[in-house]
């Protein structure tokens, strides 16, 4: 049944996803992903949905939201937040504490579950790769690098939380 299930649903899944996925700022393969994650709970639970295309639609929906309320709080640094002189850098007390900041970052993803620690690495690389690098160097989908990258940072918040708080 749940081939069946998931077989049915799938086109339906990607024309929503789709169309949700520009005005929420997510990717339309992170909200399948997390659409078809949302159904394996349910039938896990054994509660399948009665209308499954209703319910479909308003799963998308409702992680579009939370996908819209998420890139609404998350801001990227345009530097390094030691550099409060905005110098780029170029004071060795602010590079040392950037330089420790990445070694303890480091350390802390080498402590992690799973292909966190890889996963870390290749974010944190100087390369700067792109998703698909890095998904590609992980053997992982594209789609579930996103997920996959914030169930890792929020293990390593977690770690971190006891070592910032002492500190």
């Amino acid at each position: 049944m749940t081939h069946d299930l998931v077989t049915a649903l799938r086109p339906l899944l990607t024309a929503e996803a789709s169309a949700e996925a520009y005005a929420s700022g997510a990717e339309p393969a992170d909200l399948e992903q997390a659409v078809w994650l949302r159904l394996l709970e349910r039938l896990d639970a054994h509660d399948p949905p009665h209308d499954p295309q209703a319910w479909l639609r308003r799963t998308v929906r409702t992680e579009a939201r939370r996908a819209r309320r998420t890139v609404r709080h998350e801001t990227p640094w345009a530097g390094d937040p030691a550099d409060t002189a905005g110098t780029g850098g170029g004071d060795p007390e602010l590079l040392a504490l950037a330089a420790a900041r990445r070694g303890v970052l480091r350390d802390a993803g080498r402590r992690l579950p799973g292909r966190c620690p890889r996963l870390l690495e290749a974010l944190l690389s100087p390369h700067d790769p792109t998703y698909r690098d890095i998904a590609g160097e992980l053997g992982i989908s594209q789609g579930s690098l996103g997920p996959e990258r914030s169930r890792c940072l929020g293990c390593l918040r977690r770690l971190l939380a006891p070592e910032v708080a002492s500190g």
